[in-house]
């Protein structure tokens, strides 16, 4: 399937690296609340547009012309603020319109004491935010049930590349090893995001997939590969329960499961970066770990 044009709709790191890699000459729309932030939006290819809950004549123009849909933007008490927005003319006034790529969370599963979990598991999130997540998944998927359109929900693990990862914590001097026995986390380069996103829109496919690494490993581990690399001495083990943690830092701490990634991989998907290792090798060998943002050998122009 062809890709004639993308809108973005919260085109932040994982919104700009999708930009990067779409076909060439492939129009990208994409909206941020901050103004301030065009010129990075340009830089990735994007033709940026603000975006604060309502939509604009520009908003609604672009909207028509738009082939493939990208949300992600988190949803609030009010419910999310795209379907809000945009409901309307998702059903009325994007006549082009063939996929709808939506960026959730693997928080939508809770605590599952550290077993396996798949996209067939049951959702029974701990956190407000997670409760809020699953909701929207079902608005998004209800809605594509009374269109026809094809919805992919995208869960993702916790993202990190060029910018965001453990070698600039360091740097930085704010990474530490928090160690919580049998505490493990999924993770997600920002690059395999935006491959299974044009992977999926290639293929106008929906559903639920879970976009996450191979490897689920405990949090201290990649901090320690990370310093290996950097020839420097990690710092010191803190237990769990001693740590000071932000209430927000704590409650990623309550859930531990490992995610199966088997149904987009089945589906043709390939990883680029398998597990941690692989990706800060990856970023150390190329120098481009400090960068805010990734690149990519497709580059838009």
């Amino acid at each position: 399937m062809t890709v004639e044009q993308v809108f973005i709709f919260g085109a932040g790191y994982s919104g700009k690296a999708f930009a990067r890699i779409c076909p060439e000459g492939t129009p990208v729309y994409g909206t941020t609340r901050a103004p301030q932030k065009f010129a990075a939006l340009e830089a990735a290819g994007i033709r940026p547009l603000e975006f604060k809950g309502a939509l604009t004549p520009q908003i609604s123009d672009a909207l028509a012309g738009t082939s493939h849909l990208v949300v992600s933007v988190a949803p609030d008490e009010a419910g999310d603020p795209v379907l809000n927005a945009a409901g309307t003319a998702i059903r009325q006034a994007m006549p082009g319109l063939k996929w709808i790529g939506y960026l959730s969370t693997v928080g939508v599963y809770g605590d599952y004491g550290g077993g396996w979990v798949d996209e067939t598991a049951e959702c029974r999130p701990v956190s407000r935010r997670s409760m809020m997540r699953v909701e929207a998944e079902k608005k998004w998927l209800a809605l594509g049930e009374e269109t026809g359109l094809p919805v992919a929900i995208l869960r993702l693990s916790g993202i990190y590349g060029p910018g965001r990862n453990a070698l600039v914590n360091l740097k930085e001097g704010t990474a530490r090893r928090l160690v919580r026995a049998g505490q493990v986390f999924n993770r997600i380069h920002v690059e395999d995001i935006a491959g299974a996103l044009l992977h999926l829109a290639g293929q106008d496919r929906g559903g639920i997939f879970n976009v996450t690494d191979n490897e689920p490993s405990p949090p201290q581990d990649v901090v320690t590969y990370a310093a290996h690399l950097m020839g420097v001495e990690p710092p010191p083990e803190i237990a769990f329960e001693d740590a000071e943690l932000t209430p927000m830092a704590r409650s990623f701490y309550g859930e531990n499961k490992r995610v199966s990634n088997a149904a987009i991989k089945a589906g043709g998907f390939s990883f680029g970066f398998p597990n941690y290792r692989s990706a800060l090798d990856d970023m150390w060998s190329k120098g481009n770990w400090a960068d805010g943002e990734a690149r990519s050998p497709m580059k838009r122009p």
